[in-house]
């Protein structure tokens, strides 16, 4: 696997830091064009509803289910 990128965004009004795999960004970056939207939006959202749950693995959560539910399997 790719080694983490980290990437910089304005999430809420503060900027945050968030490291990922480049194929999670890929995904993200895929997810937010299909709907029509800045990654900076699905990442907000994604960061409103995880609770717990670290951001960078609630967005690779995220990730995986919309890929699953694509697929049929979710």
């Amino acid at each position: 696997m790719k080694p983490e990128r980290k990437r910089s965004l304005s999430i809420a009004g503060h900027r945050t830091s968030i490291s990922l795999e480049s194929p999670f960004w890929e995904a993200l970056k895929e997810i937010a064009a299909s709907e029509d939207r800045p990654i900076a939006a699905l990442v907000a959202e994604v960061d409103s509803g995880r609770g717990e749950l670290n951001l960078s693995s609630a967005l690779r959560l995220h990730a995986l289910a919309h890929y699953r539910r694509l697929a049929g399997s979710a």
